[in-house]
């Protein structure tokens, strides 16, 4: 079976999100605070198949916990906040989340959202490793181990980051417009708007330019959206 953690530090969401999780055949297991939500990951890391985590916890807060885990897994996370601000939902999502839920939600739709990406990475994570490896110039991209490196020096990039760089450069002759890039990474279930395609790709940028790379680029083709330059070795 698989399982879920459920980390907020309101009991009632979490006995009717747990309610849910196991009418969808998802065993969860719930933290009530951001220290014990670290705790259990570590108990359960390899058997977790999502991680829902409020924002708002005591002890250590949701956006820190999703930095932490991060580090070390690339579970699909969604962040449960009260917070609405473009800027609370951009932060998460920057720092590695799949998807947000915006307080007050109906517990059937927090499913809908789980449910929507198990979806897009059930394939992945059934397959073996596909050998999923790009070199543009002083580019390397892993997709297997999430992974990109220039020159040799490890990118520090967020999951989603990664996946938008390898879109891109993977179809170096195409250009995807912010709509066909929110469907490609974050898929046709995914709730948001195309100014997460923007920030992603400005904050992406900001950490690739700070290494050289003459032979290679992400290019903004005005009024339609972005393409990868280079040539593959």
């Amino acid at each position: 079976m698989k399982k879920i953690l459920i980390a907020d530090d309101n009991k009632q969401i979490t006995l009717i999100l747990s309610s849910y999780a196991k009418k969808e055949g998802i065993e969860p297991i719930v933290a009530l605070d951001g220290k014990e939500a670290l705790e259990k990951f570590a108990q359960h890391s390899g058997e977790l198949a999502m991680v829902l985590l409020d924002v708002m916890m005591p002890e250590v807060d949701g956006f820190e916990v999703c930095r932490r885990l991060r580090q070390q897994s690339m579970v699909p996370i969604i962040m449960i906040t009260a917070r609405g601000e473009d800027y609370d939902k951009i932060m998460g999502l920057d720092i590695g989340a799949d998807d947000y839920v915006i307080k007050p939600f109906s517990a059937p739709e927090v499913m809908a959202r789980v449910r929507a990406v198990l979806r897009r990475i059930g394939p992945q994570e059934s397959e073996e490793s596909t050998g999923q490896t790009l070199t543009y110039a002083n580019l390397f991209i892993n997709l297997d181990k999430y992974s990109v490196q220039i020159d040799g020096e490890d990118v520090q990039l967020t999951k989603k980051e990664i996946e938008l760089l390898w879109t891109l450069a993977k179809n170096s002759t195409k250009v995807f417009s912010r709509d066909n890039l929110l469907d490609s990474i974050w898929g046709i279930d995914y709730f948001g708007d195309s100014r997460t395609v923007d920030s992603h790709i400005k904050r992406l940028r900001a950490k690739l330019d700070k290494f050289a790379h003459p032979l290679w680029e992400i290019k903004t083709i005005w009024g339609v959206g972005y393409r990868f330059e280079g040539h593959k070795e």
